[in-house]
């Protein structure tokens, strides 16, 4: 399996959110931690697995899709050839090439058809086969959903197989472990990239803060109402 970072920030993201949320409501339905952490829980998998579900059918489609268009161009440079010599010509003419380059190369490209193909597919599509596998993304969108998505639910873990009670208390700490949560993937994201961690951290958490303000203030808002 190849990982795929972007899958796995995007799946983190939405699952420290989305956990957040489910914290937020529970909280303001005054429900027992373990109400909290089963709730969580399903939360986290049913969702979680839903994600990773419709990425893979996202990314399916894409590859569908490509293949479809591949094959359009492909019948059209056997069916068409001059009128698809002409579309190369005219694609690196826009460019600024001109007179014998300009001939040169539409005839380096036209020479060979996967060259011709693909040049189709980037320069008149915008169609680019990176060679990601549906399954990859798909577990690592689920691997950060879960991974990260559980850190709001850690005060209530606690509580629940300590049987300590922090009371209100536990949602304050859920607030913390969540903000810790989306510094943890803005230095993931900061390493990858090759960015400044705190900064990349920082940026992370204030955009996480604002979103998981919105999930708060609506979990919140829905408690009181179904009171």
């Amino acid at each position: 399996m190849k990982w795929h970072f972007e899958d796995f920030i995007y799946g983190a993201f939405d699952g420290s959110v989305t956990t957040f949320a489910v914290v937020a409501g529970a909280i303001g339905a005054s429900l027992s931690p373990m109400i909290v952490v089963i709730l969580g829980f399903a939360n986290l998998f049913a969702d979680g697995f839903s994600m990773a579900v419709g990425n893979y059918q996202a990314s399916r489609a894409r590859i569908e899709y490509i293949q479809k268009e591949r094959a359009r161009e492909e019948w059209e440079i056997e069916n068409m050839e001059e009128s698809e010599r002409q579309e190369i010509r005219e694609i690196y003419a826009k460019k600024g090439f001109t007179a014998e380059l300009l001939d040169e190369i539409v005839k380096v490209i036209t020479a060979r058809k996967k060259v011709w193909v693909d040049t189709m597919m980037k320069e008149e599509l915008g169609l680019i086969e990176d060679g990601r596998k549906p399954l990859d993304t798909a577990t690592s969108t689920m691997y950060g959903f879960v991974s990260i998505g559980i850190i709001p639910l850690i005060p209530f873990l606690f509580i629940y197989f300590t049987g300590i009670h922090l009371n209100s208390e536990s949602f304050i700490y859920s607030v913390i472990s969540t903000s810790i949560g989306f510094f943890l993937i803005g230095i993931i994201k900061g390493k990858i990239v090759k960015k400044s961690l705190l900064r990349s951290g920082m940026v992370t958490l204030l955009v996480g803060s604002i979103t998981a303000s919105v999930a708060y203030l609506v979990g919140n808002l829905l408690a009181h109402l179904i009171r």
